[in-house]
């Protein structure tokens, strides 16, 4: 008597009868389609043991199953790729659906290199400066109306130019009198501390800090000896014969009444009003 040779699921007997093995079981046709076969990706039957099968990425069909999603035609042996949902789309239909390069109009399909800016997509050789046409890639980039310039296009044709290094300025600066500055140019030109934004003294086409100013450059008043900055109180100056005074320090060396705005005499670099004058 023959050994016995048996369905591993419901144990029919497979002696002359059609069966498959899968993992090293044998099983019968209908078990095969009930535990074993695979399930299309698009009908979602299972592929029979006499259907043929193709599969993609762990994923299976039917060979009448394996067709374009958008056109129906077959992809058997034709190039074909998976998009959205896990669908298959031929070639052309892709094509169809893709974005399209603002620059060169063409499509941009599924790994093209590409740039996105503002809801719009170029391939990443068509996104050129609009000047120099040298690629932009990933760099940094200014966009101006509907033009597109690389960073040293952009700071020749539209960045100011710094009244001090005549280099452009990119990015804040500050302006004095409509000339542009760089920040770190516009300084103090004796201890070179930053002045945006800063109380300074012009001077010659020279700026100065307020404590730089009053200990360099500006003139010590005659009656007190204090610097006359221009500052706070004492705006006012009264100049005389190569001699300023603070408004306030002007005064009659003898009676001290203040004699800004009023008749002076001047005697032995001292001032003194008409009457003391007469006593001298």
């Amino acid at each position: 008597m023959s050994e016995r040779f048996d369905c591993h699921y419901c144990r029919d007997n497979l002696h002359g009868k059609k069966y498959v093995q899968k993992e090293g079981r044998h099983c019968c046709i209908k078990c095969f389609e009930k535990f074993c076969a695979n399930t299309c990706a698009e009908c979602k039957k299972p592929i029979g043991a006499d259907s043929k099968e193709l599969h993609f990425k762990n994923r299976y069909w039917h060979e009448n199953c394996f067709r374009c999603f958008k056109c129906s035609t077959s992809l058997v042996n034709e190039p074909f790729m998976l998009k959205e949902h896990n669908k298959v789309w031929c070639n052309k239909c892709t094509m169809d659906q893709a974005p399209h390069c603002k620059g060169c109009q063409k499509p941009i399909v599924a790994g093209d290199q590409n740039v996105e800016y503002k809801k719009t997509v170029w391939h990443k050789e068509c996104f050129t400066c609009s000047q120099c046409k040298q690629v932009i890639g990933t760099a940094s980039f200014f966009p101006k109306d509907d033009e597109i310039y690389c960073t040293s296009c952009h700071e020749q044709k539209f960045a100011k130019t710094c009244v001090k290094c005549k280099q452009a300025i990119t990015c804040g600066g500050v302006a004095y009198q409509e000339q542009p500055y760089h920040s770190e140019c516009f300084v103090c030109a004796t201890c070179s501390k930053k002045l945006g934004g800063q109380r300074f003294t012009a001077v010659e086409d020279q700026f100065y800090c307020v404590d730089c100013y009053k200990s360099f450059v500006a003139k010590k008043c005659s009656g007190c000896k204090n610097p006359i900055t221009g500052f706070g109180k004492g705006t006012n100056v009264v100049s005389h014969e190569g001699h300023s005074w603070h408004d306030y320090c002007f005064n009659c060396k003898k009676c001290s009444i203040p004699l800004a705005n009023k008749p002076f005499v001047f005697h032995s670099e001292q001032v003194y009003c008409p009457t003391c004058a007469k006593k001298l």
